[in-house]
């Protein structure tokens, strides 16, 4: 499946995920459930976010983006984990109005079989992101697959404790369950925003370089060593360039026709690395 399609039907399963928790809140009025349901709007404005984020990132590079849009990802899921964030803050807010006047709880049995339905819809659509993240090396994708499915966590929680508020009337229950729900989706949101501001920062690719230099190794005889190994993501892309310093008695051709030779290489093994290599005499 293609990003951009498994982007639309996120976007689509998100807006009737959102109505089916949202009609669970009403027949209950927990607080707990319209957590789960505010979350669900986080998660529509992130698909919306991410659809919007694939689309540009998959134009070809033109005289403005020589690297090309892939970096647009990671500003989607920066603004996904703000968005997660600011959804906790919400959270806490109505759950702090209910701790010390408990709102009566009505219908949990009814209410917690249609959260079912809707966890079941997040559960699949979370393995179908996943899946195709994989496929596609996409960071906007594999960003919305894990929240998803931390949503799915934080719910069955949230079902946990309101059953044992049913057997024990504890109605306070249904607050703290929302403050715990809260504290997961922080939790989730640092997470994103630490990670698309690393990659955004051009942080290193711990993983691409290991591989780089597995394949240098294997030709270590052609030329003397090399280093300034440097490498930054953009998307599901990998730019990387090193020095490599090689006998002075080559000539021009031969040592472009030895660093051709180890792009290619490594392009063969890594699709997503894109490698330049500055050739320079020995010191």
């Amino acid at each position: 499946m293609k990003k951009k399609q498994a982007a639309i039907i996120a976007l689509v399963c998100g807006i009737a995920i959102f109505g089916i928790k949202l009609a669970a809140y009403f027949i209950s009025n927990s607080v707990a459930l319209l957590s789960d349901a505010l979350e669900s709007i986080v998660n529509i404005a992130a698909s919306g976010l991410m659809f919007f984020s694939v689309c540009v990132s998959e134009r070809a590079p033109d005289s403005n983006h020589r690297y090309g849009h892939e970096k647009i990802e990671d500003i989607s899921s920066l603004l996904e984990g703000i968005f997660i964030l600011i959804a906790a803050l919400l959270i806490i807010y109505a759950a702090a109005g209910r701790l010390f006047e408990p709102a009566e709880l009505f219908e949990l049995d009814v209410a917690i079989g249609i959260s079912m339905l809707a966890t079941a819809l997040n559960a699949g659509l979370s393995l179908l992101l996943i899946k195709t993240a994989k496929s596609w090396g996409s960071a906007a994708l594999e960003g919305d697959a894990k929240h998803l499915f931390s949503d799915v966590v934080s719910t069955v929680g949230v079902w946990i404790g309101l059953f044992v508020a049913q057997l024990t009337g504890w109605s306070f229950l249904d607050s703290v369950l929302a403050f715990v729900v809260a504290a997961l989706i922080i939790r989730i949101g640092t997470k994103l925003v630490m990670k698309s501001s690393n990659h955004l920062m051009d942080q290193s690719c711990i993983a691409e370089e290991k591989k780089v230099k597995e394949i240098l190794g294997r030709h270590s005889f052609h030329f003397i060593d090399f280093h300034d190994l440097k490498t930054r993501r953009s998307g599901n892309q990998v730019f990387a360039e090193l020095h490599l310093s090689v006998d002075g008695s080559l000539s021009v051709k031969e040592a472009h026709d030895l660093t051709d030779h180890l792009e290619e290489e490594l392009k063969e093994e890594c699709p997503n690395i894109n490698l330049t290599i500055h050739v320079e005499p020995p010191e």
